[in-house]
C-alpha cells in the first residue's frame, strides 16, 4: 500500500535518498566512511545532514531547528536507516535533546540544543553493571558538596559517549523512598574531570562505553529539571525513545527485504530463479505482510503522539517498538538464509544488517520488558 504524504513529506523523502545515494550509497563508500564499519558515525556526513537542517527536525524554532513533530523524525529515521546513512550518533543525540528542552534552564538548552542543530552528539547514561532494566536499582551517586555535586559510580552501555559532547547522567541523589525517587538527571561535559570513558569491543563496532565516575566534581547549574525527579522525567520520554527505535528498525528491515528480494530475483539453480520457488515466494509474501503491518503501526502511534504530544502512549509505543525491532531481526535473518552463503559474506552486506539488528531486541528496553509494558496496561 503506498504511504500517504504531504507535499512537504514527499520532499523530504526524496531529498534524503537523493543525499544518501550520493555522499553514502555504495559499500565502498560507506566502508571508507566507517572504517569498514568499525565506527558507526561519520562526523563528515553528519556535518553536512546538519547544513541541511536535517539534525534539527525535531529541535524547536527558538534553537535553529525545524519544530517538526513524531511523524516527520521517523520518516526521517527510517529514510536514513533504510540508506545506511552513517549517522549512528544521532538517536541518542535527538533522545538526549529532548529531555533538554523540556526540563533543561534556558542557558543548557541554548548550549545543547543549538549544538545538535549545528552537529553536535549527545548521550544519555542510564544503565549499570547490576542496572539495566531495572533502571531504578541504579546506585551511581552524585552528593552535595562545595557548591556542587561530587559523582562516584559506573555506568555502562552509554552510546556514543565517546563522540559527544555532554553525558545527560541520571544519578542517585538521595536514598529515601522507593528505588524510583532521588534520582536527577546532570549535563556533564564529555571533558569534565574525573570522567573516564572506555569503549566496549561489539559486534556492531564502536558505539558502546563503559563510564566511571571518580570525585567527578559538576557545579549545581549541571542539574537537568528538578533533583530528584529524575525517574519522572525519564518517563516522559519513553514514547520517544521507542519510536526512533521502532523507526531505525523498520528502514532497516525494509533495506534487508528489498535486498533479498532483489537477490532470489536474479539468483538460478535447477535452471530457475529461486524466488520461483514456493518455499521463498511465500516466505517473501509474510515478510512484505509484516513489513506493511509494522509502518501503518508506527504512522498510527506517531500520529496520536503529534496530536497529543504530551501524552505517553505507554501501550502503543512499546508495541512499536516490540513489532519493528522483532520484524528486523527475523527479515535479516530469513534474508541471510536465502542469500546462502552470500548472506553470511561480508561483500554482500546482509551480514552487517543483521548485525544491526540483533541488539534492537535489547537496547532501549528489551522485548520482554516491551511486552510487560503491555501487559500492564492491560491490568496485567
Amino acid at each position: 500500500m503506498p504511504r500517504v504524504l504531504t507535499d512537504e513529506r514527499r520532499d523530504l523523502v526524496a531529498a534524503i535518498e537523493d543525499f544518501c545515494r550520493r555522499e553514502c550509497g555504495s559499500k565502498e563508500v560507506r566502508d571508507k566512511l566507517t572504517s569498514s564499519g568499525q565506527h558507526p558515525h561519520s562526523q563528515e556526513i553528519y556535518a553536512k545532514m546538519a547544513d541541511l537542517g536535517w539534525l534539527g527536525i525535531a529541535i524547536g524554532e527558538e534553537y535553529g531547528g525545524a519544530g517538526l513533530g513524531m511523524t516527520d523524525l521517523c520518516l526521517f529515521l527510517e529514510e536514513t536507516a533504510y540508506w545506511q546513512a552513517p549517522i549512528g550518533g544521532f538517536a541518542t543525540t535527538i533522545i538526549s535533546a529532548a529531555a533538554y528542552e523540556k526540563f533543561a534552564t534556558e542557558e543548557q538548552k541554548r548550549t545543547v540544543l543549538e549544538g545538535v542543530v549545528a552537529g553536535r552528539v549527545e548521550a544519555i547514561s542510564m544503565s549499570e553493571p547490576e542496572a539495566g532494566s531495572d533502571v531504578g536499582g541504579l546506585t551511581c551517586r552524585a552528593e552535595r558538596r562545595d557548591g556542587g555535586y561530587v559523582i562516584n559510580g559506573q555506568k555502562t552501555w552509554c552510546s556514543n559517549a565517546h563522540i559527544a559532547d555532554h553525558i545527560l547522567l541520571v544519578a542517585r541523589t538521595s536514598s529515601g523512598g522507593s528505588k524510583h525517587h532521588g534520582l536527577t538527571q546532570f549535563m556533564v561535559p564529555t571533558t569534565t574531570d574525573g570522567l573516564e570513558i572506555r569503549g566496549i569491543d561489539t559486534m556492531g563496532g564502536r558505539e558502546v562505553n563503559d563510564l566511571y565516575f571518580t570525585d567527578c566534581f559538576v557545579p549545581e547549574s549541571a542539574v537537568v529539571g528538578t533533583e530528584g525527579e529524575g525517574w519522572k522525567q525519564l518517563m516522559s520520554g519513553l514514547n520517544l525513545e521507542r519510536m526512533i527505535l521502532a523507526a531505525l528498525m523498520l528502514g532497516t528491515a525494509r533495506r534487508a527485504f528489498d535486498d533479498t528480494v532483489g537477490y532470489v530475483q536474479q539468483r538460478e539453480q535447477f535452471g530457475q530463479p529461486i524466488g520461483s520457488f514456493q518455499a521463498i515466494k511465500h516466505r517473501i509474501a509474510d515478510m512484505a505482510t509484516e513489513l506493511e503491518c509494522a509502518r501503518l503501526l508506527l504512522d498510527d502511534v506517531a500520529a496520536a503522539i503529534d496530536a497529543k504530544p504530551d501524552a505517553i502512549f505507554a501501550r502503543e509505543a512499546s508495541m512499536a517498538k516490540l513489532k519493528c525491532t522483532e520484524l528486523a531481526k527475523h527479515v535479516t535473518l530469513e534474508g541471510m538464509q536465502m542469500l546462502g552463503g552470500y548472506g553470511y559474506a561480508t561483500e554482500y552486506g546482509m551480514e552487517a544488517l543483521l548485525r544491526s539488528t540483533v541488539v534492537s531486541t535489547v537496547y532501549g528496553g528489551t522485548s520482554e520488558i516491551q511486552r510487560d509494558i503491555i501487559g500492564k496496561t492491560y491490568g496485567l
